[in-house]
């Protein structure tokens, strides 16, 4: 379907030339007129006594009437003619256009192009539809549209190319337009996508240092590994061999082989499409050894300095990976000095003869720059003062490249954005200046929790928290929590100001009222309610040390006569119904993970004291925390997150029964019934117990087609711990264990995680409880 424009005249003067512009392609017609070859064929200028339109069916009359260079009354000249035919084109919605000329009238006659009514898929399963809808709009495809052949010739050629990224080399992709009343058409792209290609073999020619299986088991693409099913490491990609290769080449070149090339590679694939088979040639050259390490250029008088972060070591094998630790270095130490634009290269002196090397590394610092300006981006709903206040890279101060790499990591573990990065820019006409641009994308801070747990004592139990962590984009917190399960109730309302001081002080508050009653299997006729307050202040001491100091109130009350468990019954039989405490809290906090939402590395660290030397109620509770996340590859993170708690009486006190620890469930023990592990007394209730540790192993798994979502992943988790009564010995024999598998996510209404696990370790009176799922929690 060829698209042309046309000019006639219906007067007789030069009909032959006027039907020969009529055919001139749209490109023709512009040409024409730039080299002013229209003068040849112009009619004489005249005034128009009329502007007709035919052809129309669906456009409205009033969009050719806006594209037009002329109005009734106006000169019409040849010139205006071309212009209206090229405005008339460029609207798309016609595929032919003409005007003729007939006694002073203006005669436009449109071809409309047929507008798609819908568009559907046959046969496809591997990718979603919706997905496939919104991308073609970007190529003109759309239910509305007008229908462009050549568009939709174009929108078939990337379906294909899409089916090639997953290796459905067999593909085809057939497209029908069928035409509909009123000048539509129904657009249908029919698939059959057949099998997918799988990688039958991988080939490494030119090896002799390291062995093929070595060198394959180096590649995220194989050919027969035993996660594939999972992972599809069989399916073929071009971005993933560049990254294999690019793999191979460190691997040699971390271990002395300076030269080591990628000679070529040979995709080949099978007649039937379905096996797919890859060569890679590689020329090793020699091991060389590193025989010593050079500076040279301006290192800023700072030679010492600047040589106490090489890594690079004279008698072993020369490494490519120390070079460029050492080279990023050098850029990061400029940086603390303000040279944001240092350059460091490194040049290595080959003695091939001998198989040595000397690395020499040359630094041009360029020149010292301050910070102009630091801009942010993206902040639709939190304060610009909610960001600023994490920097500590000052405006009109010099460049630091470390204070700026902490101000990144400040704002990131503030929770409140799903992505942070700080971009740097020269301003225009100085040579010394900067701005820093730092970019966030703010993700749901508002949300509401739930939470489920699945066994066979307490069947359905439910918990649902409003909470706000960046309330009016102020950076506070806000929530509102409430648990409804069978033997723990509670509402709490907290807010914490994180900014209570300018110096950065923060202050929580917290106002609950609990409602517990310990698991017993005889029935449960009585509670513990537990109305409280609390305060605390937390005072920063370094960058990522926070210490705590608080105090509260609170009230606890044994309530019941019937079915009593005989531990709560003795302790009210001796000190008496109603129980109260002034607990002081002191505590202390290290954070210096990567990230609060999905941490690869670093540490978090917590203990918390709570003292509580006034009221009925005297004792001493401890909680020790810490967590520390590695990064095992670029797609798997290892986590491990260990707590142990203490609780004793004081001023010749027993320890409250009220306080103890439990365990079971999320946050403890995975796989058993929550709060049910320790020690059971006479009348068959868990009570808990005044010792306690738990340890909980987590490794990260990434999820095949997340995309850019880096917070949905897949985990397999080992867990361990118990609790422990006052006369009970720890001993490993009483450690509780499990393991399952699970996922987890920061979704949009909070932290999900879902899991399921089995006991590996246990005794017949354990409750189980395969099936736990919750909003709103991490370990």
């Amino acid at each position: 379907m060829t698209d042309r424009m046309h000019l006639h005249d219906r007067s007789p003067a030069r009909p032959l030339r006027r039907s020969r512009l009529a055919r001139l392609a749209p490109s023709a017609v512009a040409l024409a007129v730039a080299l002013q070859v229209g003068s040849a064929l112009a009619v004489e200028p005249f005034v128009l006594k009329d502007i007709r339109v035919e052809g129309l069916q669906r456009s409205d009359a009033g969009t050719v009437f806006a594209a037009l260079p002329f109005r009734i009354g106006d000169t019409y000249t040849d010139e205006k003619g071309a212009a209206a035919l090229r405005a008339l084109f460029a609207t798309g919605l016609f595929k032919d256009v003409r005007i003729d000329i007939d006694n002073g009238v203006a005669v436009v006659i449109v071809d409309e192009r047929a507008v798609i009514a819908n568009i559907d898929f046959v046969g496809m399963k591997e990718f979603e539809k919706d997905a496939l809808i919104k991308s073609l709009k970007d190529f003109g495809i759309g239910e509305g549209l007008p229908f462009d052949k050549a568009l939709a010739d174009r929108a078939e050629q990337e379906l294909k190319r899409q089916y090639l990224t997953r290796s459905l080399y067999g593909a085809e992709v057939v497209t029908t337009v069928t035409p509909q009343e009123r000048n539509r058409v129904n657009v249908t792209f029919t698939v059959t996508e057949g099998g997918a290609a799988k990688i039958s073999e991988i080939r490494i020619a030119g090896n002799r240092a390291f062995s093929e299986r070595t060198l394959k088991g180096l590649f995220e693409l194989n050919d027969g590994g035993w996660l594939n099913f999972y992972l599809k490491g069989d399916r073929y990609s071009r971005a993933k061999l560049n990254a294999d290769l690019e793999t191979l080449r460190a691997y040699y070149q971390n271990r002395g082989y300076l030269e080591m090339e990628v000679e070529s590679t040979q995709v080949t694939i099978s007649p039937d499409k379905q096996d797919i088979t890859i060569t890679i040639n590689v020329k090793e050259g020699q091991p060389y050894t590193v025989t010593g390490v050079k500076l040279e250029g301006d290192f800023l008088g700072k030679e010492d300095d600047f040589k106490t972060l090489v890594t690079i070591k004279p008698g072993d094998a020369y490494r490519a990976e120390a070079v460029a630790a050492t080279t990023r270095a050098f850029v990061d130490r400029f940086g603390t000095f303000g040279y944001a634009f240092a350059k460091v290269e490194s040049r290595p002196e080959i003695d091939r003869a001998n198989g040595r090397v000397v690395v020499t590394l040359v630094a041009e610092p360029q020149r010292r720059v301050y910070v102009r300006r630091v801009n942010i981006a993206g902040n639709t709903r939190t304060r610009d003062e909610v960001v600023r206040r994490e920097f500590r890279q000052f405006e009109s101060s010099w460049y630091d490249g470390r204070k700026i790499k902490l101000s990144r990591d400040r704002v990131d573990r503030l929770g409140y954005f799903s992505d942070v990065s700080v971009d740097t820019a020269e301003v225009p006409g100085s040579s010394d200046q900067v701005d820093l641009t730092i970019t966030i994308k703010e993700k749901p801070t508002g949300n509401l929790s739930l939470g489920a747990g699945f066994s066979s004592a307490d069947k359905l139990s439910l918990t649902a928290a409003i909470k706000q962590e960046n309330i009016f984009g102020s950076g506070n917190y806000l929530g509102f929590e409430v648990n409804t399960s069978k033997y723990n109730r509670t509402l709490v309302l907290s807010t914490v100001d994180p900014y209570f001081t300018i110096d950065g002080i923060s202050r929580a508050v917290d106002v609950y009222y609990r409602t517990s009653r310990p698991i017993n299997s005889q029935g449960e006729q009585y509670k513990l309610v537990t109305p409280g307050i609390a305060i605390r202040f937390g005072v920063p001491f370094s960058e990522y040390d926070t210490v705590f100091f608080g105090i509260g109130a609170e009230r606890t009350e044994i309530k019941g006569t019937t079915q009593l468990p005989n531990s709560y019954f003795l302790y009210r039989e001796q000190f008496g119904e109603t129980s109260s405490s002034v607990p002081l809290t002191i505590g202390w906090t290290r954070d210096n993970r990567d990230s609060a939402l999905v941490p690869t590395a670093g540490r978090y660290m917590r203990v918390n004291l709570d003292y509580a030397a006034l009221g009925d109620a005297k004792y001493m509770r401890a909680n020790l925390q810490g967590q520390q996340y590695f990064q095992i590859t670029r797609a798997f993170t290892y986590g491990v997150n260990a707590e142990i708690g203490y609780g004793k009486g004081i001023g010749g006190r027993p320890y409250p029964i009220f306080k103890n620890f439990y365990g079971g469930g999320l946050g403890t023990v995975r796989g058993f019934d929550q709060g049910s592990l320790g020690p059971v007394d006479v009348t068959g209730a868990f009570i808990g117990g005044n010792r306690r540790f738990n340890l909980n192993n987590e490794l990260y798994l990434p999820v095949p087609g997340a995309g850019a979502d880096r917070t949905l992943r897949i985990f397999v988790y080992a867990d361990g711990g118990n609790v422990w009564g006052e006369n009970e010995k720890l001993t490993l024999g009483s450690l509780r264990a499990s393991a399952g598998l699970g996922v987890s996510w920061i979704s949009p209404v909070g932290p999900l995680k879902l899991s399921y696990g089995t006991p590996i370790r246990k005794k017949p009176e354990d409750r189980i409880q395969r099936l736990q799922f919750q909003i709103g929690t991490a370990f």
